[in-house]
């Protein structure tokens, strides 16, 4: 979730694997379609995902190629980095990931990972996926340990839900640290085996 136009495509087509890519901003999506073209194993669906059906939410485009943009408005996220700013915003109708996979019909057996990059609304991601969640073997999440959006999940909100759900912290690597504000991670959390 959170697919933008695609970035990591080369990567995952280096790794053969089969991505379905979620990204709600229309100019995003249709330069994300454009970019999978040449990619038949990577498939692109403009949805806004959170924990609700037929919510409408406020989603604000930021500044940097809509990088930053989300349901929430800014927080210290302004601190970390100053020059993103939103620029515009648009009325989006939400649908749960478990209703997304329904609606398009997807066989979950054919992805090993759930990667989630949605500016804050990741919790509501899961918690709108419960009874699909243990599908997945990894689930992969960009988080703060602050509130980088207004009202946002942080890092202790998501090692708290993952525990609950049945999956552990594999690796946490952080990538972006102010003094004063905080780290920003990309968390790896594994499900624990039956056994």
């Amino acid at each position: 979730m959170g697919a933008n136009t695609g970035q990591e495509r080369f990567s995952y087509a280096d790794h053969n694997l089969e991505v379905v890519w979620v990204e709600p901003i229309p100019k995003m999506f249709e330069q994300l379609r454009e970019n999978l073209r040449q990619f038949p194993r990577q498939r692109p669906y403009r949805y806004l995902i959170t924990d609700k059906d037929g919510q409408e939410y406020p989603f604000h485009i930021s500044s940097n190629e809509g990088q930053s943009s989300s349901i929430f408005q800014l927080e210290k996220h302004k601190e970390m980095w100053p020059e993103i700013v939103y620029k515009d915003s648009m009325l989006l109708t939400s649908c749960t990931l478990t209703s997304f996979v329904r609606e398009e019909n997807l066989d979950l057996k054919a992805y090993d990972a759930l990667v989630l990059d949605t500016q804050g609304s990741e919790l509501l991601v899961l918690q709108g996926a419960i009874d699909i969640l243990s599908s997945f073997r990894f689930i992969v999440v960009e988080v703060a340990d602050f509130e980088s959006y207004a009202g946002c999940c942080v890092l202790k909100d998501l090692d708290e839900f993952m525990t609950k759900f049945g999956f552990r912290t594999r690796e946490r690597r952080a990538f972006k640290s102010v003094p004063g504000v905080g780290t920003y991670y990309d968390v790896t959390y594994e499900r624990k085996s039956a056994d």
